[in-house]
């Protein structure tokens, strides 16, 4: 798997690769300590690290030469071998670190690969695609055993806590990004971080959230109404409903992220909420939350089978609430799998 991954990247024509991001490290690697650096060859893959992973490494990249920073720095092979083009992470490494090796590699030819490494990255394949699907299913039943819990007078805060120790308790690392639980009023921030506020009856509650599984992230968000719901809100969450069923109905390789954007946008707009819908319809997910492609009204870019992405329209009214609603899916030939199997009808606790 990491050998084809390499093999990818160094069709890039770079003679060597140097590669320090956290999440690019595993990509390319397996390794998931976070601190070091690769070096990629056409013959040799080094994995440069300390004391503290070294045994770690080993385990997690057995076909990489792992080294100790202590007695060799990746930036001290990199000068000692003088490459000629050099593919680097120009979205992550610092001004300073390529002032510093530029000065050292002055005749080397550097070659910007971050663009390379998020398309290649945005194609999941078939492991990368199982432990998704792990950690949207985990997702899923959380929030099943926190609908049992949910009720006037608990707080945000609480919730979120529940979310997050079910999927721990049950096989995740850790909750994809800091949980999302937004009620009554704050539900119309579409990323109100839970706080102290008490759940009140006549409140929306929108839980938007998700775990890693091996390093890979699921994402999903649900709204509800704690009691009976108004008029005004059913209207609302039957508008958003709408707009996200009919948005991954549409999904399917070839398609743009612009084409998909419009199909839930205009609903919203003809129902007039267009003013409340203010964000992109989605974004892809894997080893960090947010990566490409998305589904915004300024992607032209067409989908291919294998990308992950969230289909989350919303309507966000200041005072009065907000709901949005997001499933993930994979991206098939002609259509979708969706992996979050949570019901979407509006739910009246």
């Amino acid at each position: 798997m990491y050998t084809k991954r390499i093999d990818m990247l160094m069709a890039s024509s770079a003679d060597m690769v140097y590669i320090t991001s956290p999440e690019n490290l595993q990509y390319y690697s397996g390794f998931t300590g976070g601190e070091g650096a690769l070096v990629l060859e056409k013959n040799a893959h080094l994995l440069f690290t300390d004391s503290r992973y070294l045994i770690q490494a080993a385990e997690e990249a057995p076909d990489f030469e792992i080294i100790d920073i202590a007695k060799v720095r990746a930036e001290a092979y990199l000068e000692e071998k003088q490459p000629t083009r050099l593919g680097y992470e120009e979205n992550f490494l610092t001004a300073a670190d390529f002032c510093r090796l530029q000065e050292a590699l002055q005749d080397t030819e550097w070659l910007p690969l971050s663009e390379t490494i998020i398309k290649q990255r945005a194609i999941k394949d078939e492991t990368e695609l199982a432990l998704t699907r792990q950690a949207s299913r985990l997702a899923d039943e959380a929030f099943s055993h926190v609908l049992l819990l949910i009720h006037p007078g608990m707080t945000e805060r609480d919730v979120a806590l529940e979310l997050e120790w079910y999927m721990r308790k049950n096989g995740a690392l850790a909750p994809s990004f800091p949980i999302v639980c937004a009620s009554g009023y704050r539900s119309a921030m579409p990323h109100g971080i839970a706080t102290d506020k008490k759940l009140e009856a006549g409140d929306f509650l929108t839980m938007d959230f998700g775990c890693f599984v091996d390093g890979y992230a699921s994402d999903m968000t649900r709204t509800v109404v704690l009691g009976r719901a108004t008029d005004e809100q059913k209207r609302v969450y039957e508008t958003v409903l709408a707009a996200q069923r009919a948005a991954v109905s549409t999904v399917a390789a070839g398609k743009t992220g612009k084409e998909m954007d419009a199909v839930a946008r205009d609903i919203i707009k003809e129902a007039g909420y267009g003013a409340y819908f203010g964000h992109a319809l989605g974004h892809g997910t894997g080893l960090m939350i947010h990566e490409h492609p998305v589904l915004s009204p300024r992607s032209e870019e067409m989908l291919v089978p294998g990308m992950l992405v969230t289909v989350e329209p919303g309507i966000y009214i200041e005072n009065f609430g907000g709901v949005r609603i997001e499933d993930l899916v994979i991206v098939t030939e002609d259509g979708c799998e969706n992996l979050t199997s949570a019901t979407k009808e509006l739910l009246e606790l």
